[in-house]
């Protein structure tokens, strides 16, 4: 039986990925940064492990906790929506502290253990910010396309050793905390200066209006899909309206 571990598990993406694989008959290491037991059914196949992306003891005491698995997918993020000229270099850190440096360390963890077992997958979650031109993203759109380009190269230096490394890129998810945690609970208004306001507040409601959106199930099931592909496909866009922006590339 086969071992996933998966990353910001306690919500959205990570959470649907953790209960889609232990439905296929996984065993799940669902890692948070505090776990709840009330997120995730209760099953011997499924456990809750803390981990810290930011911190690196975290992530040495979860693996260690879950003992050999076969697949990583990173998925913890903080998102990020601002404009950039208002937006402090120590928010700019913080997404990167998470959603790059965070998904690095996590990945140079595991590999030891697939390189020398000659199998494993990494899987990298994105987001379809890296497809097209997104407003207000600038700097979440940055930390995801560092990992879009980490992972294009991982893939080649660990081919040799039979391990694979892939991203899966979401669309946009209404039904995820994303735009509450992306701006702190505060107003757009609070975020955006003033002489953006008129611009930010059409390109908000442009996106909020458009006719596509990704449900969880997509991602859980493209992360799935990466993983289980051998055609050696490196990008999985996951809802139809990250499809829909890959064929318009």
């Amino acid at each position: 039986m086969k071992t996933v571990l998966i990353t910001g598990a306690s919500s959205g993406y990570g959470r649907e990925t953790a209960l889609y694989f232990h439905s296929q008959g996984w065993n799940v290491i669902a890692t948070m940064r505090t776990p709840r037991a009330d997120v995730l059914p209760e099953s011997d196949r499924l456990r809750l492990v803390e981990l810290d992306v930011t911190k690196p003891e975290t992530i040495t005491a979860a693996l260690e906790a879950a003992g050999p698995i076969d697949v990583l997918v990173n998925n913890a993020g903080v998102p990020s929506i601002s404009v950039f000229e208002g937006t402090p270099m120590a928010r700019v850190r913080e997404v990167f502290e998470t959603n790059t440096f965070g998904v690095m360390a996590t990945t140079q963890a595991v590999l030891p253990q697939f390189r020398e077992r000659g199998s494993g997958v990494v899987v990298n979650v994105t987001s379809s910010v890296v497809l097209g031109h997104m407003p207000l993203s600038a700097v979440y759109k940055a930390s995801k396309m560092a990992i879009e380009g980490f992972t294009a190269s991982l893939a080649l230096e660990l081919a040799p050793f039979g391990v694979q490394a892939k991203t899966v890129e979401p669309g946009a998810c209404l039904t995820t905390n994303f735009a509450a945690n992306a701006t702190h609970g505060a107003s757009l208004d609070e975020l955006v200066p003033a002489p953006y306001a008129p611009w930010a507040k059409k390109a908000m409601g442009d996106f909020t209006g458009q006719d596509l959106f990704t449900k969880e199930s997509d991602v859980a099931e493209t992360v799935w899909r990466a993983v289980h592909d051998t055609t050696g496909q490196l990008r999985f866009p996951a809802g139809p309206d990250a499809v829909w922006l890959a064929q318009a590339k």
